[in-house]
């Protein structure tokens, strides 16, 4: 009896790491039960995952590709872990040049870390996660239902989306375009377009090669050199373009406007100064509230307009620029609502209408000024 007994605990034990090697993976992390996949697969020129959680892609690293997917659900117990993770099924398809990788959904979570050889175009498909992608040499599309997205070193055009989140970029070769439901958006090289749009956060792009438009529901927009037009939305915050090759189209609900150099400006703002550079093309600005100051530089200046319902317009005019001037205030209280630096352009007051005309350095197109309020000054350069 006591040998028979010795005997069956003896081979309890001995069974014992057998029954937990059974299932070597399956590990528990914090309150999550986790599978492990390590896979490989042969090299192709286009990548597509599908994914259920954060994903991060390397391109141009690898011979093959190599990837570690982490499957995690939640569970009371190891066999109730253990029964979910062995129906959720990870694909792995070779589809005309594509590799399309699948990663479980419904319950489980899973997480995806691919390094991958040369890739020509790459798709990620997420429902929810962060996704980080670099060294693609093409196309990258991204679209995640939330969190950040993350990419660089792009050789192609770009398209990136994400339901709630923050969205930075690199280096992109080609046009970028961005789209969040709520977060910040930062590019640094972009050699194409960009279109940039959050519901509310800041935009933040510092090289633009083509055209740029930018829109917000508050927060700061700041971009940097753009060579090309650019288009600027803002619902509250400032909106400040250093350096623009094209005409600059800005519409502000509430905040400043500042403009270092671009061929034209079109400015709408509700609330807010404006501040303008070297402007060398056509300026059609106004705001409710809120001072303007123009910088006149170069040969090219058209047409223009500038008003203010509340605040001054202060306007720096070089002595190579020649501009006909017509200015006017609705309400003034004296003769000193304009002042001119410029003896050919004196004001006029009739009643509580002030007016001053006249040509600067011999003339050329019309700058035509408005203010119900404040104060113009004509200031020489």
């Amino acid at each position: 009896m006591r040998r028979s007994a010795l005997f069956n605990v003896l081979a309890s034990t001995a069974l014992m790491p057998m029954a937990a090697c059974a299932q070597p993976w399956l590990t528990q992390e914090g309150d999550l039960w986790v599978r492990t996949f390590h896979e490989t697969a042969a090299a192709k020129p286009r990548v597509r995952i599908v994914g259920h959680g954060p994903v991060t892609l390397e391109g141009n690293v690898s011979a093959n590709f190599q990837f570690t997917v982490k499957v995690s659900v939640r569970a009371r117990t190891r066999e109730q872990a253990r029964s979910l993770l062995e129906k959720a099924e990870l694909r792995i398809e070779p589809q005309n040049g594509w590799l399309v990788l699948t990663t479980p959904g419904r319950n489980a979570m899973a997480s995806v870390a691919m390094r991958a050889p040369r890739l020509q175009e790459a798709v990620v498909s997420n429902s929810d996660g962060a996704v980080e992608a670099s060294g693609i040499d093409g196309p990258l599309s991204v679209e995640t239902g939330a969190d950040q997205v993350t990419v660089d070193r792009i050789h192609g055009d770009c398209t990136l989306s994400t339901g709630g989140g923050d969205i930075h970029a690199g280096t992109v070769d080609g046009f970028l375009h961005c789209s969040t439901g709520a977060g910040a958006i930062t590019a640094k090289a972009v050699r194409g377009e960009v279109v940039l749009r959050t519901n509310g956060g800041d935009i933040n792009a510092l090289s633009v090669g083509g055209s740029a438009r930018a829109e917000t529901g508050g927060g700061t927009v700041h971009l940097g050199f753009v060579n090309g037009p650019v288009t600027a939305i803002n619902g509250g915050g400032p909106i400040i373009v250093d350096v623009a090759a094209g005409i600059v189209t800005t519409r502000n609900m509430a905040g400043p406007v500042r403009v270092g150099a671009a061929a034209g400006i079109r400015c709408d703002s509700a609330n807010g100064g404006i501040q303008l550079g070297k402007i060398t093309g056509p300026m059609r600005v106004s705001t409710s509230m809120g001072s303007i100051v123009a910088n006149l530089v170069g040969s090219k200046l058209a047409e223009s307009y500038l008003a203010t319902g509340n605040g001054d317009i202060t306007v720096l005019i070089p002595s190579n620029v020649g501009v006909r001037i017509s200015a006017e205030n609705q309400m003034a209280d004296s003769i000193r609502r304009i002042i001119s630096d410029f003896r050919e352009i004196q004001p006029r007051l009739r009643g509580m209408h002030l007016e001053a005309a006249g040509q600067v350095n011999g003339g050329g197109p019309l700058l035509q000024i408005s203010a119900s309020s404040g104060t113009i000054f004509l200031r020489r350069q």
